[in-house]
């Protein structure tokens, strides 16, 4: 049996930061580092969040602050998978739970498309921040061709209801879309019997 109380644990003491302030950079800063503390073990996340799917990545909701200021996903990409160029409009943590991931990130070029800036390969126990503005263009996919790959991301708002775009990368042409999730169940973080 899965040991959540790590996520549990993560859910509190971010919701104590997002209680004593709003201020971006300070949340993206304690934020990141408790993900760092959360994803330096790979036992407390349930292997129904960590599937992949075969026809595309998966987005698992693990929580969503009940007053909308953050929710913590699970995103699984089995072999070869890959996101379309997009956005999040909303802060973000990014932290590697298992496997490896090919960030490219994109600003938009003069013309109205957009040109790749910087491509990073991401391993387990990275953490980075997504911040909303100019720099929140990018694609991610699974770094490894024979195995899935894991990250725990956290953005500043329930993400799966949150209008987004994806983008064309030669003509910048923009189509909406909201997420949603993968999965109609949450692990249930506040059993304290286990």
């Amino acid at each position: 049996m899965t040991d959540i109380a790590p996520l549990r644990v993560f859910v509190q003491s971010l919701t104590a930061v997002l209680d004593r302030t709003e201020d971006q950079e300070t949340v993206l800063e304690e934020g990141g580092r408790l993900l760092k503390e959360l994803i330096s073990g790979d036992d407390w996340l349930p292997d129904c969040f960590a599937k992949p799917n075969p026809e595309r990545y998966s987005q698992y909701l693990l929580h969503a602050d009940p007053y909308g200021r953050f929710s913590v996903v699970s995103f699984v990409w089995g072999p070869g998978q890959t996101t379309p160029l997009h956005d999040h409009r909303v802060w973000g943590l990014i932290g590697i739970l298992r496997g490896k991931e090919r960030e490219e990130r994109f600003t938009r070029s003069e013309g109205g498309g957009f040109r790749l800036e910087e491509e990073e390969v991401l391993g387990v126990g990275h953490v980075g921040p997504l911040r909303p503005g100019d720099a929140d263009y990018h694609r991610v996919s699974n770094a490894l061709d024979d195995a899935p790959s894991v990250s725990i991301h956290v953005y500043g708002a329930n993400i799966g209801a949150v209008t987004r775009a994806t983008y064309d990368i030669e003509t910048g042409e923009e189509k909406q879309f909201i997420s949603g999730y993968s999965s109609d169940v949450v692990p249930n973080l506040w059993d304290l019997t286990k």
